[in-house]
Parts: structure tokens; sequence; C-alpha cells
């Protein structure tokens, strides 16, 4: 080999064991979440075969409890897109139709929501007034899904006419909650339980409930105040399960990920029909399908609660998922997501 070319060679591998390993960059974007204050879980997962499966931080700062794959982390939003599937199983077993009326389910609603469909509640296009705005100041008892309808119940008015508009709508998704009882016999949390999550092999997933089973590898949420972390687990609307009530770890969501490639669960239409368009929201960059937004190559959802914010995003051209989920109020993870998703792009 000549000389020159022996150069050149030593240079290039000297360039590639000084350029940072995609895995080491990811420590550095996830930094805020490791040491000694509440934590993250992080999975990457290409092609099925995890590129990265860590936790940083701590899932129970009482007790010391270290973050790690198997936490389960309270999802709120992220909740959303298991509701929305919940409906679509519904749908393909024929016990209800994505335009039957939401009042043919839930006649308790008042008559201005008569012509809301179960396709407008999934894709925000109801117009219910937001329940957080009118449960009474001085709620002390956290709301259930049925409570949520004795609110809605009590309103006489929209935010416009359905079908007419896009208004992000947690109510709507504790109606869907509502619907699944009544199309299947079943509680939320056991549909849910016996044709998603069992079949899947998610077995430290469940919708909570207090008196139900405990969540087996709990994280408590966090908030910052004063330098100092308080632990702010629960408010008053954290037992609403349509909207936000699921709890998971990233070792369950994987199996979640890999089963919206296949008919394993959801047929291939109700799965285009998950990840189609459907509205346009508040931001020009984002529109909505049936619990999932939708931004260029990617499907994602956020969730944030008190103590909690959660993120997956999907690249499902490239077979590539990020999931971030985390038990603290800061930062927001979307970005971090994204930052380290294009790591592997």
């Amino acid at each position: 080999m000549r000389l020159a070319a022996i150069l050149a060679s030593c240079v290039l591998l000297a360039a590639c064991a000084a350029r940072p390993s995609p895995n080491a960059t990811v420590d550095t974007l996830m930094a805020r979440y490791d040491g000694h204050g509440p934590g993250a879980s992080l999975l990457v997962v290409r092609d099925g075969v995890p590129l990265v499966r860590r936790g940083y931080g701590f899932a129970d700062l009482e007790k010391r409890v270290p973050a790690s794959p198997q936490t389960d982390y309270r999802l709120a939003s992220v909740s959303k897109q298991f509701t929305a599937a919940a409906i679509l199983l519904l749908a393909q077993d024929g016990k209800l139709s994505l335009d039957d009326r939401a009042r043919k389910w839930l006649p308790e609603l008042p008559a201005v929501a008569d012509a809301i469909t179960i396709k407008e509640l999934l894709s925000h296009q109801g117009g219910l007034v937001d329940y957080e705005d009118v449960m009474p100041a001085d709620t002390t008892v956290p709301l259930r899904d049925k409570d949520v309808l004795d609110l809605m119940a009590k309103t006489d008015r929209l935010y416009f006419a359905p079908g007419t508009s896009y208004r992000y709508s947690n109510g709507g998704y504790a109606m869907l909650a509502l619907i699944v009882q009544k199309a299947s016999g079943k509680t939320f949390q056991d549909f849910l339980r016996e044709r998603i999550f069992l079949p899947l092999g998610m077995t430290g997933t469940l919708a909570y409930v207090k008196e139900g089973p405990p969540v087996p590898n709990r994280a408590y949420g966090y908030s910052e105040d004063g330098g100092h972390w308080v632990r702010t687990d629960q408010s008053t609307t954290s037992s609403v399960l349509g909207d936000g009530g699921i709890y998971s770890s990233i070792d369950d969501m994987v199996r979640w990920d890999a089963a919206l490639y296949d008919d394993r669960l959801l047929s291939e239409s109700s799965r285009a029909a998950a990840f189609t368009p459907h509205t346009r929201t508040d931001d020009p960059t984002v529109e909505y399908g049936y619990g999932w937004r939708i931004t260029g190559d990617s499907v994602w959802h956020s969730g944030e609660t008190i103590g909690f914010r959660n993120v997956i995003v999907r690249y499902p051209g490239r077979h590539l998922t990020v999931i971030l989920l985390t038990n603290r109020n800061d930062p927001e993870p979307y970005k971090t997501a994204l930052a380290i998703a294009h790591l592997y792009l």
C-alpha cells in the first residue's frame, strides 16, 4: 500500500474513533434525568431490536428506587391511543360504528351534544366543553369517567358545531371509555386488560383504579419547587381513565409498538384509520388521527399530568420508535425524543 493511502486510512480511522457513538450522545441528551432526582426510562427500537433500553434517576425518591426498563409510569395522554384502539376493536367486532352518535351509548349527554359522533370524539372534533373548566373549584374527591359524564350532562353549550373544528378534549376521551364499557359489557380496565394488554404480553400495564390491582413497578410523580423535588403524584383528575389513566413501562410499550405493524391486534383498516389525518390541529405542523398526532413521516403523542411527562414518537416507514417516560414535571420530553431519534434515522 502506498504511503499516502496508509496515511489516509489512519486519518479516517482516527476520525471515526473520535466521533461519539449515538449511544454516548443519548446519555448526554438524557443527562438532566440522571443523578439523584426523579428520572426517566428510555427506549429506542428499530426493526424490533432495542438500540437503547435504560433508566435514569429514580422512580421513587423516598425509597431510593432507581428507574429501570420495567418501571411503570402514568402515561397521561399517551393513554389515548389505547382508548382509541379499544373503540376500533369494538368496531371490528361489530359492536359499534364510528358513525354512531355518542348519545346512542350515553343518553345522559345533553341534547346540545346530539350530533356528536364517536369518530368526532376520537379526533377531538366533538366540541364538548372542557370538564376541567366546569368541575367545582372545591372538588377534593378524584373524578372518575362517570363523574365527567355527570358534569357534561349539566352543560348546555358546545365550543363549536360537531365536525366543524378541532379542540383537544380530555372529556371526549372519558366519554369514549364509557362507550367501551357500554358496548362491551365490561369495565374499561377489564376490556383493556383482556383485549390488549394480556394478548400482547403487556403484563405490567393497567388502567389503574384504586380498588383494583396495584401498579407493579410504580414510579411516583414529582415537581420541582424552590430547588427541591416534591411528590405530586395525583390530582383530582388523575383517576379519569379514558384520557390518561394507564400505567406502563418501556418494556411493555415495545410490545405495543410491535403490534402496530401487523394484524395481531388491529386490522389493517383499523390501523389506517388511527394513523390517517382526520383534522388539522391548533399547530399548523400537526394533524390528528385517532389517538395519534401526525407530523410529516412520524406519528406521536405526548402526555403530561401532575408529576409525569411522556412521549412516544414512531417513524413507521423507518421502523424506528423512541419512547421516553418520565416522573417529573420538567423538562418537556418531545424535543429530546426527536433529537434522539435523529441520531438513528
